[in-house]
Order: structure tokens, then C-alpha cells, then sequence
């Protein structure tokens, strides 16, 4: 069988409750959440700072400031020092220790670009969790969101397709990274059942 889980999600699918479920079937560790703290702790910043940038790109006037302040004579002198908790420092930080986790196997990975970064390992199974708009607008009221919910659901996702675009090329979700691609229309149990049985009779390429 596959050593490693990633799964990549539509916001508000319910992505999040379902890798955690899969997680408890398969004895296996959770990095959604845990993943955010580590990049924090590496980044040695506060985790709601990286919880608002990952998966996101920087924005304009961000990417002029820091341009201004590389170019400049202060900053070059801090510039070896710097810790950047921008899109590219976590970016970067995060590609790390995804492939760290990775390494170390028997483990659901949610996110971050996870499938893209290990797209080209042959034990690593990629699932894609999508729902309809109103499916996602239902969940995130369900879940505390109940005044921004249609937001939400209707921007989210605008920032990770230009994050993968800009950082990978493709055109989010990009279909042909992912072994499966699951409706967490039809329910959270079957969602579960569906992604671990396409994971004991899909195979990892031996090669």
C-alpha cells in the first residue's frame, strides 16, 4: 500500500474532518493544523501570521515593500538575517518539511501544496476533496462561519489557484496530479471508505 496520504481540498468541503477520520482508520499521523505550528516554530513567528499567508501569494504592496527594503542599503545589511514570513519563506519552509514527513512515512498530509511537491513519488496516493457551492456554504455556517460563509467559499480558493499558479505553474486543481478525486457531497463515511479502498487496490509503482 501507499505510506503517504495528501489531500488537497476545495474550502469548505469538509476536507479537514475527513483526513482526520481517514488518519484514525489507518493509525496513521495528521499533519493539517500541525503542520501551520511547525512552519511557525521554524519561522519563529506567530502561527495565526503563517495560518493567514500559507497557500496564499503576497500581496502587491507587500511585494513592493520588500523589494524596496532588499534593494536598500539597510535592508541589505539585514538581509542574511532576515527570517521572511512572507509567501516565499513559508513557501520555502514548507516544501522542507513536507518532504521531511513525507520521508518518514505512514502519514496524511492536508494541503500546502503537498501533492504538487511530491507529485512525482511513486508511493504517495493524491485525493482531491471538492463539494458543490452550496454544499461548502452549508458546511462553514455548520462549522461557526455564519455571516461570511458565502465569502468564503467564493475566495479561498481564488488565492490557492494563484498560489499554485504562481509557485507551480498549473492551473489549480490540476487534475492529473491526484489518483482520486471525491464529492464530499455523498458524506464524510463514505468519503472516508471511498479514498482508503482506492488506496489498497491502487498500487504503488514498484519502479
Amino acid at each position: 500500500m501507499f505510506k503517504v496520504l495528501t489531500i488537497e481540498r476545495e474550502y469548505g468541503s469538509g476536507a479537514n474532518e475527513i483526513a482526520r477520520q481517514i488518519s484514525e482508520r489507518l493509525g496513521w499521523k495528521l499533519w493539517d493544523q500541525l503542520l501551520t505550528t511547525e512552519i511557525a516554530r521554524r519561522l519563529e513567528c506567530d502561527h495565526r501570521h503563517v495560518e493567514n499567508r500559507e497557500e496564499r501569494c503576497d500581496p502587491l504592496y507587500y511585494r513592493l515593500f520588500k523589494s524596496f527594503l532588499r534593494g536598500s542599503f539597510e535592508g541589505s545589511l539585514n538581509a542574511s538575517r532576515m527570517k521572511l514570513a512572507d509567501a516565499d519563506g513559508i513557501r520555502q519552509v514548507t516544501e522542507k518539511l513536507v518532504r521531511e514527513v513525507a520521508a518518514d512515512g505512514n502519514c496524511v498530509i492536508v494541503g500546502r501544496g503537498s501533492a504538487y511537491y511530491l507529485h512525482d513519488s511513486p508511493d504517495m496516493f493524491h485525493a482531491f476533496i471538492y463539494a458543490s457551492f452550496e454544499e461548502k456554504v452549508r458546511r462553514l455556517r455548520q462549522s461557526g462561519h455564519e455571516h461570511d460563509a458565502t465569502e468564503l467559499a467564493e475566495t479561498v480558493d481564488v488565492d490557492r489557484a494563484a498560489f499554485i499558479k504562481k509557485y507551480f505553474g498549473v492551473d489549480w486543481p490540476a487534475r492529473q496530479y491526484y489518483h482520486l478525486m471525491v464529492n464530499s457531497g455523498m458524506g464524510d463515511e463514505a468519503a472516508v471508505d471511498t479514498i482508503i479502498g482506492a488506496m489498497y487496490k491502487c498500487r504503488p509503482d514498484p519502479a
